[in-house]
């Protein structure tokens, strides 16, 4: 990535799906941006942080009418959309965001994941698969690995699933991350889960429990899935 000409103004935090992870990643995009949606962005990106989400929505929504261009804002926003069960729009925002700046592998998976809950998994799964096979920075096909290990664990259509895959690629993941991202660790969990090795489940799932800074939603749908795996069940 160029940096002479791009200067690193902020972190976005993201997880699999639809959540907020702890792990950063870095947004390089030009200086000179409106710096009135650059901080309206920030706010947004906080806010959500917190589980402010309609503060956060209108704060990015403010962003983007202030600069239409500012792409990072977009990929919040698809956050926001998905979380609100709105995929479609979150497809349009993370299409957008790629437009304005095709490297954004974290817009990719997001959109990947936006199709899966749409029920589009091959186009999800083309997706994911297309993010790892270019190489991208070690982080991010990080990122990648535990979303198509989360598609293979999870994905309702069971001719999707392979859970050997999934946890050859979550471990691959998590040692890229550093078992520093819960949702990689998650992943991990949820993939052992769908070969029926509970135990190894749980143990994961608490480990990603551990993980400092950890968001209240994450912990209260990582404590949901513990249930799960004590009780013998998978996550679908």
């Amino acid at each position: 990535m160029r940096t002479k000409a791009l200067a690193l103004l902020a972190a976005v935090l993201i997880g699999t799906g639809n959540a907020q992870g702890t792990l950063p990643i870095e947004v390089r995009y030009g200086a000179g941006r409106n710096r009135t949606a650059t901080k309206l962005w920030k706010d947004a990106e906080e806010q959500l942080k917190n589980g402010d989400v309609e503060t956060a929505k209108r704060s990015v929504d403010s962003a983007l009418r202030s600069d239409p261009t500012l792409w990072p804002a977009l990929y919040t926003r698809a956050k926001i959309f998905i979380g609100q069960h709105q995929y479609e729009p979150a497809v349009r925002d993370c299409s957008e965001a790629l437009r304005q700046y095709p490297p954004f592998i974290e817009a990719a998976l997001l959109r990947a994941s936006a199709n899966a809950y749409l029920g589009r998994y091959a186009e999800a799964l083309k997706e994911i698969n297309h993010c790892i096979a270019i190489h991208p920075r070690s982080d991010a096909l990080g990122r990648a690995l535990a979303d198509r290990a989360w598609f293979e664990a999870s994905c309702p259509d069971p001719a999707f699933r392979n859970g050997q895959a999934a946890v050859k690629d979550a471990t691959k993941a998590c040692k890229l991350l550093q078992w520093r991202d819960e949702f990689s660790i998650r992943d991990l969990a949820m993939s052992y889960a769908s070969l029926g090795d509970f135990d190894s489940a749980a143990r994961y799932a608490e480990q990603a429990l551990a993980i400092k800074g950890i968001s209240p939603a994450t912990a209260k749908e990582l404590q949901r899935e513990l249930v799960l795996y004590k009780q013998h069940q998978p996550v679908r």
